[in-house]
């Protein structure tokens, strides 16, 4: 006899719901679970019961990739650090992220923009060769620039914006973006959702008002987790918070699986 409760379920997020998902006898779904299953559209058979039996179920109905949400924040270069906050200052890590290695810092930067600021925006770390900052559509018009939807690192041509520390400041001349919503896959999640490096996922959430990502781009690396970063924007348009799933149902613009509404 086994408890099933919402957070086992969102455990089961990276390796994949099943779909439908199996009750043995004597487990006891809570409701929250009961509701958070049927939130994303996967039906429970019971011990004994046939699988539902949907139209249009493929095997890519069963592929379920985890959601981060990411607000905005800011990648600084060695440099860049010692120029905000001092000479020899090192971040310091507050807490891990859902990718191995990253982390939030405890330490903040203000951006400075044409028309207004914005205040306590959380670096992430470790440092890297060049400074980035991601910031969401709104944000920009809060800053009074306009940057392009690019993948991180992409910051040829970019806008540039003014970054205030606690000991200085910076002038990018460019590096600011609003990042390009994708998937973070290690070769084995790769292998099972058959796909590789460079493809466009279609993605769809399920609920009351669904939602398909058309082009989410794909990131393998053996050191990544799997996970579907979208910026805040995209997140309350789609009703998606961190730890939720989106459903793969398509690649490259060709839809493979079922389309719920």
């Amino acid at each position: 006899m086994a408890l099933i409760t919402e957070t086992s379920l969102r455990a089961l997020l990276i390796k994949g719901i099943p779909d439908p998902f199996p009750v043995a006898e004597g487990d006891k779904l809570t409701p929250a679970a009961a509701d958070f299953l049927k939130g994303r559209g996967i039906p429970i058979r019971r011990c004994g019961e046939e699988p539902a039996k949907l139209p249009g179920r493929t095997e890519a109905g069963n592929l379920h990739i985890p959601v981060g949400v990411s607000s905005r924040h800011a990648h600084l270069s060695p440099e860049h650090v010692e120029a905000l906050f001092g000479r020899g200052y090192s971040l310091t890590p507050m807490r891990e992220l859902s990718q191995k290695g990253q982390y939030a810092a405890h330490e903040t930067v203000t951006l400075i923009g044409s028309k207004g600021i914005i205040q306590n925006v959380r670096i992430l770390g470790p440092s890297r060769g060049a400074t980035q900052v991601e910031i969401s559509r709104t944000d920009g018009f809060a800053l009074g620039v306009h940057p392009p939807v690019r993948l991180s690192g992409q910051t040829e041509g970019t806008p540039g914006i003014t970054l205030a520390g606690a000991k200085g400041t910076v002038v990018l001349p460019e590096g600011l973006i609003v990042a390009k919503n994708h998937v973070h896959m290690p070769p084995s999640d790769a292998m099972r959702f058959g796909v590789e490096q460079g493809d466009r996922l279609i993605l769809q959430t399920t609920g009351e008002r669904p939602v398909i990502f058309a082009e989410a781009a794909i990131r393998v690396n053996e050191r990544f987790t799997l996970d579907f970063h979208i910026d805040t924007d995209e997140a309350n348009a789609a009703g998606l918070s961190t730890g939720d799933a989106v459903r793969m149902i398509g690649k490259n613009g060709e839809i493979t699986g079922s389309v719920r509404g």
